[in-house]
């Protein structure tokens, strides 16, 4: 491994990766975007100030270095990486048909687990990803279909274009985009009768006792919008862990307990991100949310009686599980597409932006204010003890 590069940096990251997976790099300046084509194409690291800077996604070295394959979930971690839905439900395809939803069934599909992506281009700033592949759901239907992924190293002018964003010349950025596709290639189309997929797209991000999820929501009345956050996907989530401020929600992401939180269509906005107070990095989040749609997926581990009323957007904090093992630490940023009844031919798209930015605390205060209307002083001062 290259000692030049410390832990914790883009360079000593893409050291270690290279040794064991071929690692495509895209690179623009100081930006740089680290992907493994036999982990789907994901993006496993990033850095905003070169080799030298800080690696921002989490990697998990043990299972990498162990070089096999476990079961239920080959967690290679990598901060974005493309999953389909529904988890759970009848509609699942994490549970083979009939089987109890208990976690010795659960096991991830092999094509979004373990098995690799076929690279068919890349350059210096676009990588371009494609896999066949076929899934059987709960209720023992068939997909057959065509995943196309591509990511793409955007300038701070595109990031502009695409979200409104101004970013400080001062402030060391990296930006990416993903846009991902599934096709149904089969002969019959796809219902909501036997069951649909969705585009689900997770991040595993290092977490920190400084670092604060941050999710605006719609504001309005329960009765029309529904409650504000899901906070029970693991157990309620505890009042010193998470916060409502305004129109904004607040919750820890500092890899000590387990818990998730997630917003439904009518309560989500297009943004999410984070907030690391003590290493001044603001992580963002942008995705397509369309105005029109038939549902979202329903991930939770039960037969559902409405399959199609999911969460539109996640945030997940690890911790310890019941026997004191530990998938990371890390924390997770989550979205994902709508359903999609699609007839042979069709495709169902979604596009992921991510950032992470870096600067002075007067710099992050401003983007704070401008983006999701608090200060740092009012972060900290919600998990004040």
């Amino acid at each position: 491994m290259n000692k030049d590069y410390p832990a914790g940096s883009f360079g000593h990251d893409l050291d270690f990766l290279n040794k064991y997976q071929k690692t495509v790099v895209l690179e623009r300046d100081d930006a740089m975007v680290a992907l493994v084509p036999a982990y789907q194409g994901r993006v496993m690291t990033s850095s905003s100030a070169g080799m030298g800077g800080m690696s921002y996604g989490w990697i998990n070295y043990k299972l990498i270095e162990a070089g096999h394959k476990v079961a239920h979930f080959n967690n290679y971690g990598g901060e974005e990486r493309l999953w389909l839905g529904p988890e759970g439900g009848q509609f699942s395809i994490y549970f083979a048909p009939g089987v109890p939803f208990t976690f010795e069934n659960w096991q991830v599909p092999a094509p979004i687990d373990s098995d690799s992506f076929d690279l068919i281009s890349a350059n210096d700033t676009l990588a371009v990803f494609q896999k066949n592949i076929e899934l059987l759901n709960y209720t023992n239907t068939k997909f057959p279909l065509r995943v196309d992924r591509s990511v793409n190293l955007l300038t701070a002018g595109q990031v502009s274009q695409r979200t409104g964003l101004t970013i400080p010349p001062a402030v060391k950025t990296v930006a990416y985009e993903t846009t991902n596709e599934i096709r149904n290639t089969g002969k019959t189309a796809w219902n909501q009768q036997e069951g649909l997929l969705s585009i689900w797209m997770l991040g595993q991000l290092i977490s920190s006792p400084t670092n604060i999820v941050m999710v605006p929501f719609i504001e309005g009345p329960e009765e029309q919008l529904g409650p504000v956050v899901n906070d029970n996907y693991f157990g309620k989530v505890s009042a010193d862990r998470l916060k409502i401020l305004k129109n904004l929600i607040l919750f820890k992401a500092d890899g000590l307990q387990r818990g998730k939180i997630g917003l439904t269509p009518k309560r989500a906005k297009n943004l999410l991100g984070s907030y690391d107070y003590d290493k001044n990095v603001l992580t963002l989040l942008f995705y397509n949310k369309p105005d029109e749609y038939e549902g979202y997926v329903n991930s939770m581990w039960q037969i559902q009686e409405k399959p199609f009323a999911g969460d539109v957007i996640n945030s997940y904090n690890d911790g310890p599980l019941e026997d004191g093992s530990q998938l990371g630490p890390f924390y997770e940023l989550e979205a994902s597409s709508p359903a999609k009844s699609l007839k042979p031919g069709e495709s169902l798209r979604h596009v992921n932006l991510t950032l992470h930015l870096s600067g002075s605390p007067a710099e992050m205060d401003t983007m704070l204010k401008a983006l999701f209307g608090v200060t740092i002083e009012e972060i900290k001062s919600a998990f004040a003890q």
